[in-house]
């Protein structure tokens, strides 16, 4: 970001609010050391492409990275690679994901690990989300991750069995609230969960691993008090956020999903060890549709990054730039539902390209002696709609309000003086380049053929009103940006001069 941080008594013109799923209502933001904040956020699991659910999550995550440091924040961002220890289905059963994977392409766990994970950063790349301050892996961490289970032991949390060490949720609950996060009681999570068969070995229904005995074919193991293992899922992450950003911490985030378990189950290893709920804040991102219907790969209705990119996947009509996917997103609330179409996607690339053309002509536009806009409300209300839960929606609508502006005063129909333009041309492009993340993209042959058309059309409807001094315009500003319109019978076309 080439931007600098704004003071934050001149910046906040109303205090930041922040959703947080733990209490189920906006609160005030207050960072525990101000000015410093810290942010941990749920990373991937290396073992495929990584999937446009947790993009969603990290492009949301690299707004509210982006906007905390803009407003005078001095943030450490943490976000992990789990790179061992995710079993299939989320549980304490079935085989890792990234040992299946190697299995079955006959690597290493760790080739399958490099391989996705310079995927996964190569995608980032490509959305423009920033990296983070910190990207720890679990597989690196494995002394805290022992250390971490010796302390909920000893707490009497936790036990061990045959070299599996579980935590012991309904002990647990008697001096705490297990369902704090997902706001489910403890009789109700029960009552949906199935019995112990008779060679389960663990005491209660809803005890979870912290240490898995490893079978002797594991491909990833290693020794512990307990004997050959590996780390349980959602202990990676307690040790890692407790080692970087202290027992407690300001924000911890990632999707929806995780709150039933991955989170809930977080929050009991970190009471239970350190006597602390590791976060003051916790952020959800909520799920993606396609066409109204939940996206799985079940459903047909799931497709990756450079699927949506290419237009590949049978379900969309074209291609889409990475700029326009990342503006769909952002024109969604991040706790809202975000539903994947054809029409809305296009929208979104129509809605991209008005503004990106709205922040080129500012740099063109000549200024005069009066204003007709008001420049510090348009800045105003831009912050107040992100000081409000980084409501991106309504920020976004306010740069379309600009946009529309910006176009009348080009057109000469309104007026703006040196020192509001100025202003406009910061506020504008802070906010689309620096806070949004966009990017002035390269544009395809078949972009720029949609672009140079809706100037024809233009130009046409200006010709038939017999506006040619508009008309005029339109094909001399084309030729001097390099493409040559050819009037014939059958309409207009057009090739590079």
């Amino acid at each position: 970001m080439n931007f600098e941080p704004r003071p934050q008594a001149n910046t906040i013109m109303q205090p930041l609010t922040i959703y947080n799923s733990l209490s189920r209502q906006k609160e005030l933001f207050k960072p525990i050391k101000s000015p410093f904040v810290g942010l941990y956020v749920c990373g991937p699991t290396v073992y495929s492409d990584v999937h446009l659910g947790n993009c969603r999550t990290f492009i949301s995550f690299d707004l509210l990275f982006r906007y905390l440091q803009h407003i005078g924040y001095k943030v450490r961002y943490v976000r992990n690679i789990t790179d061992a220890g995710h079993l299939e289905g989320d549980t304490d059963d079935g085989e890792d994901k990234i040992s299946k994977k190697a299995k079955l392409e006959q690597l290493e766990p760790m080739e399958v690990v490099q391989k996705y994970t310079v995927d996964f950063h190569e995608v980032m790349r490509t959305f423009n989300v920033l990296p983070p301050s910190i990207e720890p892996a679990a597989t690196a961490h494995i002394i805290e991750q022992i250390e971490m289970i010796r302390q909920i032991m000893t707490k009497g949390y936790a036990y061990e069995v045959n070299g599996t060490v579980y935590f012991d949720v309904e002990k647990y609950n008697q001096q705490q609230n297990y369902g704090i996060l997902s706001g489910r009681k403890l009789e109700d999570l029960l009552e949906n969960t199935r019995e112990l068969g008779g060679q389960d070995e663990k005491k209660g229904r809803l005890d979870f691993a912290l240490w898995i005995r490893a079978e002797g074919k594991h491909l990833m193991q290693w020794p512990s008090p307990w004997g050959m293992g590996f780390p349980g899922w959602h202990l990676e992450c307690s040790a890692m956020s407790n080692k970087y950003l202290g027992e407690k911490f300001d924000i911890h985030g990632g999707g929806i999903d995780l709150i039933p378990t991955h989170h809930t189950n977080e929050i009991a290893q970190n009471v239970a060890c350190c006597d602390e709920n590791p976060a003051n804040y916790w952020i959800h991102t909520n799920m993606l549709t396609v066409n109204g219907q939940k996206m799985s790969k079940s459903l047909g209705n799931s497709f990756l990054p450079h699927e949506l990119f290419k237009g590949t996947h049978p379900l969309l009509n074209k291609g889409y730039s990475p700029m326009t996917v990342r503006f769909f997103m952002l024109q969604a609330h991040y706790r809202s539902t975000l539903d994947f179409s054809n029409q809305a996607l296009e929208a979104a690339e129509k809605g991209l390209r008005r503004l990106m053309a709205a922040a080129a002509l500012l740099d063109r536009i000549q200024p005069g002696n009066n204003s007709n806009y008001d420049i510090p409300a348009l800045e105003e209300r831009c912050y107040a709609a992100m000081n409000d839960d980084f409501n991106s929606p309504v920020a976004i609508a306010e740069l379309f309000d600009a946009a529309r502006v910006i176009n009348s005063i080009n057109d000469g129909k309104e007026s703006i003086t040196a020192a509001d333009l100025e202003r406009l041309k910061k506020i504008y492009k802070l906010f689309l380049f620096d806070i949004f993340g966009l990017q002035e993209e390269q544009q395809t042959e078949e972009g720029l053929d949609e672009s140079i058309r809706i100037l024809i059309d233009l130009r046409k409807e200006a010709r038939e009103r017999k506006d040619f001094a508009t008309a005029d315009m339109i094909r001399n500003r084309l030729l001097e940006a390099g493409f040559l319109l050819h009037d014939g019978k059958e309409g207009t076309n057009w090739s590079r001069a």
